[in-house]
């Protein structure tokens, strides 16, 4: 096996080195160098044979020591809000599950989710969907619930290791953030994507328009097949087990209750961050902060240091200086336009114009990541839209399919940490992103033309 990864490796970095040497004389020196390196790092996040934080350093160590990048663009993982939040989500985490808050909710949700396996997997989605309503942030929704899958986990017999426990993990991790994708404030990529149009284009897209265009498919539909695809990649029964007794000394049920505030007012806040306009990310910082007074007892020192995981944060790093890199060093309109190029556009082709348009997003996010794809694309619409024939705000709403997409988990953040958060390998959502985006070819995107047409957008 060790021979078998070596060889991997080995191609991954010759097959990456070629593509930079052979590359099209479109791209200049630093920038085939640069996609070499991220071709090698996106070969070790995709194949998972090296850790993610190792993939991370050698992504930060090839483009400083060539100086093919600055530090500012290569370390601006670090000092993006979603950094913050992700930390937030550790503590928040942490919180829930030493005071027992997650136990206990657990126990209050498990009659109605413990009936079977499946009952147990559609009910958390369904738990996720509607959190995505009210909650703009899919770290904060996964931090939150994330605890409360684990515990229901433990108490119907889902043993750590075993494939249940892992089926409640990974669709905690998809249905916090997937069908959000369907919701217009509830997700990064959304949100850079509506502020763009208005700033490029003058386009404002409505809240309830966004959401009939959508959901239908990318939220409801889609969230019934995740819930199959669950079922059949990771199977289980349910049995449970005698509960453990919560403690109900008036120290825990003071913390509980302490915690119980502070997690309704951080809702609370984040769910209306439209009225006030404070970032989710300061919102999660600020939660942790009164979750880690040592006074309050919620999140103790020793508690703090082993629910931080520091390799994940180096992950989601790199994945965050991906996306600025590769815009940065004009790779992705690059990319974007050889893509374009090489797609079969005409005006008067509807179907095929909507299918290569949902497929170039989905392209472009392998290599920029999801929050990359708005940025890229959008500066392109006018363009596209002429060549297609669509309307500048179909074409805009076509990023939508793409960076709903995930071919790979790297490509959204969020995912890796709710499965750090639940303690499963990221490895396990693999089988299920490749099966969903399969789908989304052959069922998704091919129903998604046909609402589109219903409403009158093509």
């Amino acid at each position: 096996m060790t021979y078998f990864r070596e060889a991997v490796m080995a191609a991954i970095t010759l097959i990456a080195v070629a593509i930079a040497l052979l590359t099209p004389g479109a791209m200049l020196a630093p920038q085939a160098l640069t996609f070499g390196i991220i071709l090698i790092t996106l070969g070790f996040w995709a194949t998972g044979l090296v850790p993610g934080y190792l993939a991370s350093l050698f992504l930060f160590a090839g483009l400083l020591l060539p100086g093919l990048a600055s530090p500012d663009v290569v370390f601006s993982g670090f000092t993006s809000s979603a950094m913050w939040l992700i930390i937030a989500g550790f503590v928040i985490g942490a919180a829930i599950t030493n005071t027992g808050l997650g136990a206990r909710i657990g126990e209050v949700a498990r009659p109605h989710l413990s009936k079977s396996y499946p009952m147990l997997i559609g009910g958390l989605m369904v738990i996720g969907m509607v959190l995505g309503f009210v909650m703009p942030s899919s770290l904060g929704r996964s931090a939150v619930l994330v605890p409360v899958g684990m515990a229901l986990a433990d108490m119907l017999g889902l043993e750590k290791g075993s494939k249940g426990r892992t089926g409640v993990a990974v669709v905690i991790a998809i249905g916090t953030n997937m069908p959000s994708f369907a919701i217009l404030p509830s997700n990064i990529p959304n949100i850079i994507l509506s502020g763009l149009a208005d700033k490029a284009f003058g386009v404002e897209f409505s809240y309830a328009d966004y959401l009939l265009l959508h959901y239908p498919v990318l939220g409801l539909l889609k969230s019934a097949f995740i819930v199959g695809l669950v079922l059949i990649f990771f199977p289980a029964r349910v049995a449970p087990t005698p509960a453990k007794i919560t403690d109900d000394s008036p120290t825990s049920s003071r913390k509980q209750g302490l915690l119980m505030v502070v997690l309704l007012a951080t809702i609370g806040f984040w769910a209306t961050d439209q009225l006030h306009g404070i970032n989710a990310a300061w919102i999660g910082l600020t939660a942790s902060l009164v979750l880690l007074i040592p006074r309050l007892g919620l999140v103790p020192p020793p508690v703090f240091k082993g629910a931080v995981d520091f390799g994940m944060l180096l992950f989601v790093a790199g994945a965050l200086a991906l996306g600025a890199v590769v815009n940065a060093s004009g790779l992705g309109t690059l990319i974007a336009h050889q893509v374009i190029a090489v797609l079969p556009l005409s005006d008067g082709n509807d179907f095929l114009n909507f299918f290569s348009l949902s497929s170039l997003g989905i392209v472009t996010s392998i290599f920029t990541t999801m929050p990359g794809v708005p940025a890229v694309l959008t500066p392109l619409a006018g363009e596209l839209s002429q060549v297609t024939g669509f309307s500048l705000e179909a074409v805009l709403m076509t990023q939508v399919l793409g960076f709903s997409t995930v071919l790979f988990p790297y490509q959204i953040g969020p995912l890796i940490v709710a499965m750090g958060l639940a303690g499963e390998s990221p490895k396990h959502l693999v089988k299920m992103t490749l099966a969903i985006t399969a789908l989304s070819f052959v069922i998704f995107i091919p129903l998604d033309f046909l609402w589109w047409q219903v409403l009158g957008w093509i």
